[in-house]
């Protein structure tokens, strides 16, 4: 009677791609905040404008959402089997 070899694969619950693809997605959701960041008035009784900006109100949530979305995608992918 031959004996059925069992392999035991312990390891990462991701592939090596995934996690390259989650730092890209983090690097993403960094810059958002980066560019939401700032604004501020030297003088507390000067309003400043600038905190109203494209950058901080638009371009900075939609980066946002865009590495949120990336974060999803890269956990979500299936990784590559080298079988």
């Amino acid at each position: 009677m031959a004996k059925k070899e069992i392999k035991e694969t312990t390891g990462f619950a991701l592939g090596k791609e995934n996690y390259k693809l989650m730092a890209i997605g983090f690097a993403i959701i960094v810059v958002g905040f980066i560019l939401m960041a700032g604004g501020k008035s030297d003088d507390p009784n000067v309003f400043n404008p600038d905190i109203f900006s494209f950058r901080r109100i638009t371009l900075a949530p939609m980066i946002l959402l865009f590495g949120f979305a990336f974060e999803i995608y890269a956990i979500m992918k299936k990784p590559k089997n080298n079988n």
